[in-house]
């Protein structure tokens, strides 16, 4: 490998790396994307179920949710060359949505195991 070769590389990178990276209020760096945005809520909702936060009953309904999104984003896929800006949209629209009921959720001050209104 040419030294030349070895510096684009670094170069491009350099260039692509940051692309990669949203950085939020707090300055902390998140990967963005629908894939990414899908995975921290499921491991959100996995939070839920280790810190006892959701019922039995709360995590089955969010992962149904998760589930559905995934699905439609596959149908997304599938139909055309990736994801077009209305597809994208009606995906954040969704996640935004089930990211609401997870907070919901998670602060709803219900215990696993018992029943309360």
């Amino acid at each position: 490998m040419s030294k030349r070769t070895v510096l684009m590389t670094v170069l491009c990178l350099g260039l692509v790396a940051p692309v990669a990276y949203a950085q939020d209020a707090s300055g902390s760096k998140t990967p963005k994307g629908i894939n990414a945005r899908e995975h921290r809520q499921t491991q959100r909702i996995k939070d839920g179920v280790k810190d006892k936060e959701l019922t039995r009953a709360e995590r089955d309904k969010l992962r149904a949710d998760e589930a559905a999104i995934r699905a439609e984003e596959r149908v997304y896929r599938k139909s055309g060359d990736g994801l077009s800006k209305a597809e994208k949209k009606d995906l954040e629209k969704d996640l935004n949505k089930t990211s609401k009921e997870i907070y919901r959720a998670k602060h709803n001050n219900r215990a696993p195991g018992k029943h309360g209104k």
